[in-house]
């Protein structure tokens, strides 16, 4: 039997295809026509492998949650980790076998995450919904949640640290905040804006800008919690 000149699809081949076009031209671009027309295919046959355009972005969001690495939370599952004991009376250690402190893990997962959002800056919004029943963003959920708690914070404490860093990280995700000044030095008249006399100049420099305010409120944002972590085991 000769070889089909177009590979045969796959949930794959059409999650990448339909990524690119978001990346490309945005959210509003994919479309089962749009995409069926990227993948040389009949719009029908993308029916075979989603039922629905939000099942197909869903998986779309969750190919871009599996990009986040979460090693640094170590393997997970029933057995215990080892260390100072924590507020609740629990390890201080960090989940399963690791021993990534939980600063530190917070640290790096947190940064891996924006990476992956700031690839795909486009898909962000839909992101920013929840997890919904997306496997990977269950396990980024869990893993967080699970290391937490393992390393002694109670219950409900990890799940708003949870919330807070994914609120956080992908609120620095969503837009640039440099890019947002206009370049024309004559915008930021000094009889208006006093202080903004340098304001042009932003856009220029946006990957500083943008790098440099997500690491300040990440390092501001641990080392509160590291405050707090510490009276919690005050008072315990």
């Amino acid at each position: 039997m000769a070889r089909p000149r177009t590979p045969l699809l796959s949930r794959e081949r059409i999650v990448a295809a339909a990524l690119r076009l978001i990346d490309d031209e945005g959210l509003d671009a994919l479309s089962t026509r749009r995409l069926a027309t990227e993948l040389s295919v009949s719009g029908p046959s993308l029916y075979n492998h989603f039922a629905t355009k939000d099942e197909l972005l869903d998986a779309v969001v969750d190919s871009v949650i599996g990009e986040v690495d979460l090693s640094m939370f170590g393997p997970t599952g029933p057995t215990g980790p080892t260390g100072p004991t924590g507020p609740t009376g629990t390890s201080a250690g960090a989940a399963g076998t690791s021993a990534t402190p939980w600063p530190v893990a917070l640290r790096d997962w947190a940064r891996s995450y924006r990476a992956a959002l700031a690839a795909h800056p486009n898909i962000v919004p839909v992101l920013a919904q929840g997890p919904g029943r997306r496997p990977n963003a269950l396990r980024l959920a869990d893993a967080v949640f699970g290391h937490l708690v393992e390393a002694g914070w109670p219950r409900g404490q990890a799940t708003r640290i949870g919330a807070l860093m994914r609120y956080f990280v992908t609120g620095s995700a969503l837009a640039s905040f440099a890019a947002g000044f206009p370049a024309d030095a004559e915008v930021y008249d000094a009889a208006d804006y006093p202080h903004l006399g340098e304001a042009h100049r932003l856009a220029g420099h946006r990957g500083t800008v943008d790098e440099g305010a997500f690491e300040t409120g990440l390092e501001a944002l641990l080392d509160g919690l590291v405050l707090r972590f510490a009276r919690l085991a005050e008072r315990a």
